[in-house]
């Protein structure tokens, strides 16, 4: 079992957000504060077709500032999507970055930023506090409630070569502004919406029980997962509802600080290796596997899980354990899949948990699992 100190030294990092509805209208008037002339505006095709691209660009125009538009980004975004983008950022002469989008753009805007910044390859920067010269400004506007790259310091990048996720933590990732408008969420499709939602909450309970965690992430940790389990499924419901939408998109935030500070554990381990492999939704990854982790650690943090298991027990009316209840969480929004379903093949168990097993992540979950024990939980999830 974990033993933890309110008096051990922890450091907390956040950006400045702005919450509330119109902020996506600000984008103009702080990329002039940031001096931006010329902006590499970030998105992917879906953002841009729902119109949110265009709303940002507008809010530039006004302000005075030029952009080009970069968007050949996939659902995973890969380095040489990353690498392309840079590209487009020096030909341009571009001095800022604004991403408008998922977890996808954001994290590929980071990209940007620091390979432009650092004339390197993306991949050069994997693992931690490995960025020696800051990016340029980087202001980022969400789209969805759940990857909280916008206040995070971790991009989470595909390796074309290798078909694996790098992680890339460093402050030098943590944008310079967000700004959090409920607005843009309301698009989301039904699926888009619980992936999302179901990537912040698995943010916020591996945060919490995260050997790292700490009397300030705590706080953003319950507060998110009180957040999603009670707004999440009427988002759902009633997608065009503003106070819905800002709610989980507050979890997510809630989510961000936390996880970013604290880090994660094995469900994303596992997940950025699963998603790499099959090309999967990487929310919906945390979802098909987060029960499972939950019962391998359980008994390395079981207090903190049985509060993570009555906060969603309340949502849900039920009585079960801890990874009962995330499972009739899951199962009420429509999260059925096992991973045979989507496509994984026991053969395939091994190199996926070779791969978690290296992932950064694991070092700050609540157990020490072997790569055996990964295998396992990999084979619980089939």
């Amino acid at each position: 079992m974990i033993q933890r100190s309110q008096l051990d030294l922890r450091k907390f990092v956040a950006p400045e957000f702005i919450c509330g509805h119109g902020a996506l209208q600000l984008a103009g008037r702080y990329a002039r504060n940031f001096g931006m002339r010329h902006v590499l505006l970030v998105t992917d095709p879906g953002v841009r077709a729902a119109g949110w691209t265009d709303a940002v660009g507008e809010s530039l125009t006004e302000a005075g500032i030029s952009f080009t538009i970069f968007d050949a980004i996939s659902v995973n975004p890969r380095s040489r999507q990353v690498m392309s983008g840079t590209e487009v950022y020096r030909a341009e002469e571009c001095n800022g970055i604004v991403a408008v989008g998922g977890g996808s753009p954001m994290d590929c805007a980071k990209g940007i930023g620091i390979a432009s910044s650092n004339m390197r390859d993306i991949l050069a920067f994997e693992g931690v506090d490995r960025v020696p010269v800051p990016a340029p400004p980087l202001i980022c506007i969400p789209t969805t409630a759940g990857s909280s790259a916008d206040v995070s310091q971790f991009a989470i990048i595909t390796d074309d070569v290798r078909k694996r996720k790098i992680a890339i933590i460093s402050k030098t990732l943590v944008p310079d502004i967000s700004l959090l408008d409920p607005e843009p969420l309301t698009t989301m499709s039904p699926e888009l919406t619980v992936d999302t939602g179901m990537d912040a909450l698995s943010h916020a309970i591996e945060a919490y029980v995260s050997n790292a965690s700490s009397p300030m992430t705590d706080v953003h940790a319950l507060e998110a997962i009180r957040l999603i389990s009670s707004a999440l499924p009427a988002a759902v419901r009633e997608p065009h509802n503003l106070d819905l939408r800002f709610s989980t998109l507050l979890g997510s935030l809630h989510a961000g600080l936390a996880f970013s500070n604290a880090s994660l554990g094995a469900v994303h381990a596992m997940a950025h290796s699963l998603g790499a492999a099959c090309d999967l939704a990487h929310g919906r990854c945390n979802a098909m596997l987060l029960e499972h982790v939950i019962a391998a650690n359980y008994e390395a943090a079981p207090d903190r899980y049985d509060q993570v298991g009555a906060i969603l027990g309340a949502a849900e009316g039920g009585r079960g354990t801890p990874a009962e209840n995330v499972a009739a969480f899951r199962r009420s929004l429509g999260v059925t899949e096992t991973l045979a379903a989507v496509g994984v093949r026991e053969d395939a168990i091994r190199t996926l948990a070779r791969q978690a097993y290296a992932d950064p992540c694991m070092v700050t979950n609540p157990r020490r699992l072997t790569c055996e024990d990964l295998e396992r939980i990999y084979a619980y999830a089939l």
